[in-house]
C-alpha cells in the first residue's frame, strides 16, 4: 500500500511498529518521497513528526489498522492539534458500523457520538475475510473520515455526558443519568432534560449530536 501511496501523494510519511522489517523496507521502499518512521504509533510524539514533515501543511491518513487498537489510534489522531484533513481507514467491520453509526441504529454509542463531533464519517465499502492470507475470522470494511471545524466546548464534560448516558443503554435516559455516578439530582436531571426540551423516556441510542451538545449545556447551568 505504501508503494501506491507513494505514487498518489508528494509525500508519504510511513509508522511501522516492527523493527525487523527495516531491512526489508531498504529494499522495497526506497522511494525519494516515502520515509518510514520505526515505532509504536501510540507513543510518538505526533505533533512533533507532522510538524518536522509537514509543516503547516495539511496531510491525510492512510492505513490498515490493527483491530486491537484501532480506537486508541484514531483518538490519538482526532484529539492532537495537527492539520490533520481526512482518515481513511480498514478496520474490523464491527467498528466500522460503530464509527459510522447515526442516531437510532443499534450500532450507536458513545463512540458513534465522538466520532461525529470530530468527523463527517463514511462507511464506504466491506472488505470480506476471503481475501486475505491467513483468512482471519472476521471481516473487514473501509470507511473515511473528513475533518470537521472544531466547536469551542468543554469537550471533557460533553464526553462526561455522553458516556454517563450510555452506561445503560437500554434503560431511559433519566435512570441512565440517576445511576451513572454524575453528582447531579434526580430534579437537577429532570430540570437539565426539560431545558433541552428532551424527554426523560428517551434513550441515547435516540440523541443526535446536536442534543447531547444541548444537554451538556444545561447540565452545567443546573449544577
Amino acid at each position: 500500500m505504501t508503494e501506491e501511496l507513494a505514487l498518489r501523494a508528494k509525500k508519504v510519511v510511513a509508522v511501522e511498529i516492527d523493527e525487523k522489517l527495516r531491512d526489508l523496507h531498504k529494499e522495497t521502499l526506497d522511494i525519494e518521497n516515502v520515509k518510514v518512521i520505526y515505532g509504536d504509533f501510540l507513543e510518538l510524539d505526533l505533533e512533533k513528526i507532522v510538524e518536522e514533515e509537514f509543516g503547516d501543511e495539511g496531510f491525510k491518513v492512510v492505513a490498515n489498522l490493527p483491530y486491537y487498537v484501532t480506537t486508541p489510534i484514531i483518538e490519538k489522531l482526532l484529539l492532537s492539534k495537527v492539520n490533520l484533513i481526512s482518515i481513511t481507514v480498514m478496520v474490523q467491520k464491527e467498528v466500522a458500523k460503530r464509527l459510522a453509526a447515526q442516531p437510532g441504529n443499534k450500532d450507536y454509542g458513545s463512540l458513534s457520538v465522538f466520532i461525529n463531533y470530530y468527523t463527517d464519517c463514511k462507511y464506504k465499502f466491506q472488505v470480506p475475510s476471503s481475501v486475505f492470507m491467513p483468512k482471519p475470522n472476521v471481516d473487514s470494511a473501509v470507511v473515511n473520515l473528513k475533518m470537521k471545524e472544531r466547536e469551542d466546548l468543554d469537550t471533557d464534560f460533553l464526553f462526561k455526558i455522553v458516556r454517563a448516558a450510555f452506561t445503560t443503554r437500554r434503560k431511559t435516559l433519566l435512570n441512565s443519568f440517576s445511576n451513572s455516578g454524575l453528582p447531579y439530582s434526580k430534579d437537577d436531571i429532570k430540570r437539565a432534560l426539560e431545558l433541552s426540551g428532551i424527554d426523560g423516556g428517551r434513550r441515547a441510542e435516540t440523541l443526535s449530536l446536536e442534543e447531547f451538545i444541548i444537554l451538556s449545556v444545561n447540565f452545567k447551568s443546573v449544577g
